[in-house]
């Protein structure tokens, strides 16, 4: 029998990819054989982990500039794997939340999945590929004080859905749904809203999980490296939470 979930000779493309949960997807990815191009905003981080990656490289652009990401992708001559994991947060209700910050989101979490999305789907349907890309459970259900990421999280579930419908035989479109997982933008979060009750507010997010903690990056990542791996190919269109059994309380 073959190991299951090898990725050898394929090249995947993470988005987000220099850190946090792009990070972890990164390095699984390159462990079952793939070639992971990095594409981040941030340069020194992108170039040190693909550094660290056998087969890895960077890519550098803003992901809602169409332009950038037109040229960033030209020149690639295959992609069989694109994780769609850039995206950033916002706290705030709708009466909280102004309206450049909710521009703002929409233009990371959407458009710059579309775009992304768009011009690596030529070379994706040329190799009957796979996208999975990285929602939240803030897509599924509502969370408090959540209005525009929620919003986001929610469209990134219906296009999932979208492109398995349209693209039924040329490539395969699954999302990832986590609840909330111990990364550099959850610390970040706890630091921006939270300075002063850093471990208050640590507590209550793995609370707010019925398994009473965090998840962890590379729980995502491995879920991630099923759904673009050949062991995967009967599934399509799928929203996959996993979030500690938060979405089923």
């Amino acid at each position: 029998m073959a190991t299951p979930f090898r990725l050898d000779g394929k090249t995947a493309m993470v988005t987000g990819g220099a850190s946090g949960i792009g990070e972890h997807t990164s390095r699984v990815l390159t462990e079952a054989g793939a070639n992971v191009i990095i594409v981040d905003i941030d340069e020194s981080r992108a170039k040190a982990l693909a550094s660290e990656l056998k087969g890895g490289s960077y890519r550098i652009f803003d992901i809602t500039d169409e332009t950038a990401v037109r040229d960033g992708i030209a020149g690639i001559p295959k992609l069989d794997i694109l994780i769609n994991n850039a995206g950033i947060g916002l706290v705030g209700g709708v009466e909280e939340t102004g309206a450049d910050d909710f521009d703002r989101i929409f233009r990371v979490n959407v458009r710059g999945l579309y775009l992304v999305t768009k011009f690596c789907l030529p070379l994706l349907k040329a190799s009957h590929g796979s996208i999975v890309n990285i929602g939240s459970v803030a897509g599924l259900v509502g969370v408090k004080r959540r209005f525009a990421y929620c919003g986001t999280k929610g469209a990134v579930v219906a296009m999932t859905r979208q492109l398995a419908v349209d693209y039924p035989t040329d490539i395969r479109v699954n999302c990832i749904a986590p609840g909330t997982v111990d990364t550099p933008f959850v610390a970040g979060y706890i630091e921006k809203y939270h300075s002063h009750e850093k471990e208050k507010i640590r507590a209550e997010l793995s609370q707010r999980q019925p398994v009473g903690r965090l998840g962890k990056p590379d729980e995502i990542a491995y879920l991630a490296l099923y759904l673009c791996s050949d062991q995967a190919g009967f599934v399509n269109g799928g929203v996959f939470p996993i979030d500690g059994g938060w979405t089923a309380a």
